[in-house]
């Protein structure tokens, strides 16, 4: 029988990702300091996907763990969670008519084991975007808590012209890596 499940998240859209799949998983969230590294982005998520994993480790040592961290690299910086509602503004007017990177790490492992990694990333081509646009999303969609103010699965298309690559990825978890790796342990 395989270990349970968990996902080292709050993310309301990784575990909504995890339930399409058929995952039967629980939620476990830790504290962890992160990484912004602005001239490699692929470590800054392997890093804090690997913090948050330790962490969960710790507490769940017999479970199989999935963590994960992403975040958007624009104009050569990491762009994270917005502070406020006019941070989350100025980043939207920032991206208008403008291509991003959308990286993802995540770290997975069975009890007793090194976790696995992968690094998705998924290009984000964004509509050109007028005040009434970006203050109609952020009425409807409250993005705070999510990497670059915006999420593509809710409302997304009020700004996004174009995705290239993962469109899972965006929302915070890459589905086809996760999907293998859980087929591949028995775990779906």
């Amino acid at each position: 029988m395989p270990p349970p499940l968990i996902l080292g998240s709050a993310s309301p859209r990784r575990s909504k990702i995890l339930q399409a799949l058929g995952c039967v998983f629980t939620v476990s969230t830790v504290d962890t300091k992160e990484l912004h590294d602005d001239f490699d982005p692929i470590r800054a998520v392997t890093f804090n996907a690997l913090e948050k994993h330790r962490a969960c480790r710790l507490r769940h040592p017999e479970s199989a763990l999935i963590t994960a961290d992403t975040l958007v690299w624009f104009e050569g910086r990491l762009i994270g969670k917005p502070a406020d509602f006019d941070e989350a503004a100025e980043l939207l007017r920032s991206f208008s008519g403008r291509t991003q990177i959308v990286y993802t790490g995540v770290a997975l492992s069975l009890p007793g084991q090194e976790p696995e990694l992968r690094v998705e990333a998924s290009s984000v081509r964004f509509r050109e975007l007028t005040a009434a646009v970006i203050a109609d999303y952020l009425h409807r969609t409250r993005p705070l808590d999510r990497a670059g103010a915006y999420d593509i699965d809710e409302n997304g298309d009020l700004l996004i012209a174009e995705v290239c690559g993962s469109y899972t990825n965006v929302m915070g978890l890459p589905e086809a890596p996760v999907r293998d790796w859980l087929r591949a342990h028995g775990l779906i």
